[in-house]
C-alpha cells in the first residue's frame, strides 16, 4: 500500500471519529414530551409539593430522556399547545374555564397521556372547587366527590392491587409510602368496570391519621390510592400532600413526596408507559 492510500486511509477514520464525536455531543431528541400544569397559590402542602415535583421531574427528564416543562398558565391548555406532548400532568388543580375542560376531554380522547395527583382530582359541592364536571369527576376518574380525608399527614403501608400492570410492574407487595393525607371518595371504584385500581391502602396501616378530630383517624375500610381508567391512557396517584410545620406557623417542610425508592419507582413507571404508549392518530 502506497504512502498517499495510507495517508488517505488515515484521514477517513479522522474524518469519522470526528463526526461521531460531533454527533455524540449533540442533544438527543426526547423520547416524549411531558408538560405539568400548576396553580401553587394556596395550601402551602400542595405549594410545597408543586415546587418539589418540578424540581424532582425536571432532573427525572434528564435521566430517562424525556422533555420535562411546566407551567401556571392553564390558558395553555388548548388543542395547539397540547399537541407538542405526550403526556400532561395536573400537579395540584384542574381546569376551570369551560374551553380548558373541552380541550383536555378532547387531548385524552385522542390518546393523549395523563398523570394526575392528590388535589387535581378533589371536588366538594360547596367549596372552591365543586363537583362541575361530570365528565372528569364520574367517568375519567370515576372517583366522584371527595368524601373525607385523614390528618395529620403520615406514611401508610400501601399494597399492589394490579401486579401485572407496567405502572406497579417490579414493585415489592407492599411498601411503606412518604408522609401524604389520603382522601375517600364518594363513588366505590370497585364497581367501576372501566377502572383498574393498581395501589389501596393496606389493612396494616390501620390506624392511620393522628387526628386530633376523631373521624381524622380511619380505623378500617378499603381505600384505593392509585388506579387507571382503561379507556384512557392516564394515571391518578393520590399522593401530593407534604406535612408542613401549621401548627408553628413556620410553614416549614416536614416531609417529602419524593425519595422513597419505591414510591419513586411508582411515578417513574407510570411516567414511562404514559409516555412511550402510542398515541391514537
Amino acid at each position: 500500500m502506497n504512502r498517499a492510500i495510507k495517508q488517505g486511509i488515515c484521514l477517513f477514520f479522522g474524518c469519522l471519529g470526528t463526526l461521531l464525536a460531533i454527533a455524540q455531543s449533540l442533544p438527543k431528541k426526547p423520547d416524549f414530551n411531558v408538560v405539568a400544569f400548576y396553580t401553587a397559590k394556596n395550601d402551602q402542602a400542595h405549594i410545597s409539593f408543586v415546587h418539589e415535583a418540578n424540581r424532582w421531574l425536571s432532573k427525572l427528564g434528564k435521566t430517562y430522556g424525556f422533555r420535562y416543562d411546566s407551567t401556571a398558565d392553564w390558558s395553555n391548555l388548548n388543542s395547539q399547545f397540547l399537541s407538542a406532548y405526550q403526556v400532561v400532568l395536573f400537579l395540584d388543580t384542574r381546569p376551570e374555564e369551560a374551553a380548558q375542560r373541552a380541550a383536555f376531554e378532547t387531548y385524552m380522547k385522542q390518546g393523549g397521556g395523563w398523570m394526575g395527583f392528590h388535589f387535581a382530582a378533589f371536588a366538594l359541592t360547596p367549596s372552591t372547587y365543586p363537583q362541575n364536571w361530570d365528565w372528569y369527576h364520574n367517568q375519567f376518574l370515576g372517583s366522584g366527590s371527595y368524601g373525607s380525608n385523614t390528618w395529620r399527614p403520615t406514611s401508610a403501608v400501601l399494597r399492589v392491587e394490579s401486579p401485572n400492570h407496567p405502572a406497579v410492574r417490579g414493585l415489592a407487595n407492599t411498601f411503606t409510602s412518604a408522609p401524604n393525607e389520603w382522601y375517600r371518595w364518594s363513588n366505590d371504584l370497585r364497581t367501576n368496570p372501566d377502572i383498574d385500581i393498581l395501589m389501596a391502602i393496606d389493612s396494616t396501616s390501620f390506624p392511620l391519621g393522628t387526628g386530633p378530630k376523631p373521624h381524622e383517624i380511619w380505623h378500617s375500610g378499603y381505600y384505593p390510592v392509585v388506579w387507571t381508567n382503561r379507556k384512557y391512557r392516564m394515571v391518578y396517584m393520590n399522593m401530593g400532600h407534604n406535612d408542613i410545620d401549621y401548627e408553628h406557623k413556620t410553614n416549614q417542610q416536614l416531609s417529602s413526596t419524593f425519595g422513597r425508592p419505591e414510591q419513586d419507582k411508582l411515578i417513574i413507571n407510570s411516567l414511562l408507559w404514559l409516555g412511550r404508549a402510542r398515541r391514537k392518530p
